[in-house]
This record gives C-alpha cells, sequence and structure tokens, in this order.
C-alpha cells in the first residue's frame, strides 16, 4: 500500500489513469482511508475539471496553455 508522499506524487497519473490497474486499486485503497490525501485529491480532480470547462469557453492568451501545463509538470528533487 503507498503512502502518503507516494501517493502524492502519483496523484497527476492516477487522475489520468496512466498507471498500471494494480497501482490504481493500490492508490484507491490509500485514500479511502486518508482524509488528506483524498482532500488533495478532490482538490486535483476539481482544479482539472475548472480548468477544463473554462478552458473550453473562454479564449485562452497566447501561451497560457504551455504555462498552465508547466505548472503540473514534475519537479526536480
Amino acid at each position: 500500500m503507498p503512502n502518503c508522499q507516494e501517493t502524492l506524487k502519483e496523484l497527476e497519473l492516477f487522475l489520468d489513469s496512466e498507471l498500471p490497474n494494480v497501482r490504481i486499486e493500490e492508490i484507491m485503497a490509500h485514500l479511502t482511508g486518508c482524509t488528506d490525501c483524498q482532500g488533495a485529491f478532490e482538490f486535483h480532480a476539481e482544479l482539472r475539471t475548472i480548468v477544463r470547462v473554462k478552458a473550453k469557453r473562454d479564449h485562452l492568451p497566447e501561451g497560457f496553455s504551455d504555462r498552465l501545463l508547466a505548472c503540473f509538470e514534475p519537479q526536480s528533487e
């Protein structure tokens, strides 16, 4: 079972369904029992929804999409 640090590190991949099924099940089990990680998951999922809806509805300034995507890239440690 993943710990909080592992779960949060893989949260974007989880939201994109880009993890193996076994890993998705492990993270889902962790989210069920960890309110902190569940809160982070809900925040990221809602943020994605808001950005997706807004992006479809409004014209975005030049380069905005690239800057936004850069915010979600993994940070080097």
